[in-house]
């Protein structure tokens, strides 16, 4: 059976949607925009619940009732769509990508909606933010076809850790891409989302190692949009929370290459926060300031100035320099017994009072962070281990 595909006025259209999980809640928040008035049913389904309805999505997690629903449906003449049969359905919902009055509907006829999804996030990637009917839209459409001539460039935060905390923007980016370029601490699963024909290139930055300049890096990331190509740059943490994003982002800017800055998990508040440390508590710390650890005059200025602030202090990148970071704070005054923490970017955890931290964390090998103040003698981890 084949499905065509138009667009039909839904606005004041009383639409039923029975069950209440996550599949109606989505399939709701898509209808309302339209101006479609929506009743989910969270009370057990009846036949006579169809009365006066105008279209019907059945999105229980009950299969049989989902298909007596539908049946129903067609003998009333009622459009319906089921969650979890396309075959009982008469309609589908489309993947949407929206701008302003303008809407793109996207299906594979319900049998492929990972290349739905696909299409949807390269649409997404490439279109303008903007589609003003009232106007001229040429120019943006001209704009768009030179911006896949010249390539572009998507600036993402690959989370900090595991794959499963890069967004979902980023995912739809990593999608489209035609060349990766990672850096060294991303979790290589990453690797394995992008197209497999595209070029992956690394260019991580480590202490100690042969590195490339970011100079380089910056030329690359130019170099490759110049041949039409969409790069993923993938970025450990949050691209601009000491990532350097802001310099990559300037040297594209300069170079007239289109790019799109795409947020991540930064390991200032997700690496403390998987040890269960929360950066603020309401009563105990009411603000955080991350600093880096290592700046190219040494330790960073404001350390001394940072000792005297009330609430959490998070330091990125100072493992190497912990013993001089630790005796600058105690100097500076800052009690000697201040709760501390130092996270492994493998696991590890030392905790222990500031005065005492250098010499408890001596073996913990980098990328760590830093988590001086109270809320670091915290542990809220579940005691109910994960199934």
């Amino acid at each position: 059976m084949g499905y065509f595909p138009f667009f039909a006025e839904i606005s004041g259209k009383r639409v039923l949607i029975v069950g209440n999980g996550p599949v109606a809640n989505r399939k709701r928040n898509a209808l309302l925009p339209f101006g479609a008035e929506v009743t989910v049913l969270d009370r057990p389904y009846a036949p006579g619940d169809l009365e006066g309805a105008d279209l019907v999505i059945a999105a229980t997690d009950d299969r049989p009732l989902n298909r007596a629903i539908c049946r129903q449906c067609r003998e009333r003449g009622i459009p319906v769509n089921s969650a979890t049969s396309r075959t009982d359905s008469t309609f589908l919902f489309p993947a949407l990508v929206r701008r302003g009055t303008a809407c793109v509907g996207i299906s594979t006829g319900g049998e492929n909606p990972a290349a739905a999804a696909y299409l949807r996030g390269f649409l997404e990637g490439c279109l303008p933010q903007s589609l003003d009917p009232a106007q001229d839209i040429r120019p943006s459409t001209e704009r768009l076809a030179q911006d896949l001539h010249t390539g572009r460039v998507f600036l993402i935060g690959a989370g900090c850790g595991a794959a499963d905390l890069l967004t979902l923007r980023g995912l739809s980016r990593l999608q489209i891409c035609q060349a990766v370029v990672y850096d060294d601490l991303i979790d290589p699963v990453l690797l394995e989302l992008a197209p497999p024909e595209a070029q992956r290139i690394s260019m991580g930055k480590r202490a100690g190692r042969p590195s490339p300049s970011q100079e380089e890096i910056c030329q690359t990331l130019i170099d490759l949009a110049r041949q039409g190509i969409r790069v993923a740059r993938l970025k450990g943490g949050d691209p601009f929370v000491f990532g350097r994003g802001g310099e990559e982002a300037l040297a594209l800017q300069r170079a007239g290459i289109p790019f799109e800055v795409v947020p991540g998990i930064s390991s200032a508040i997700a690496v403390p926060a998987a040890a269960g440390i929360p950066v603020t508590h309401r009563e105990v710390s009411r603000s955080f300031h991350v600093v880096t650890g290592h700046t190219v005059q040494g330790l960073p200025e404001q350390l001394d100035r940072l000792a005297g602030l009330e609430g959490t202090l998070v330091i990125l990148m100072g493992l190497k320099h912990l013993p001089q970071i630790a005796q600058r704070l105690l100097k500076a005054g800052k009690p000697p017994e201040t709760p501390a923490a130092v996270l492994s970017g493998d696991g590890t955890q030392v905790r222990g009072a500031l005065e005492h931290i250098s010499a408890l964390a001596r073996d913990v090998q980098p990328p760590a962070v830093i988590v001086i103040g109270e809320t670091a003698a915290f542990s809220l981890r579940s005691n109910t281990a994960s199934r």
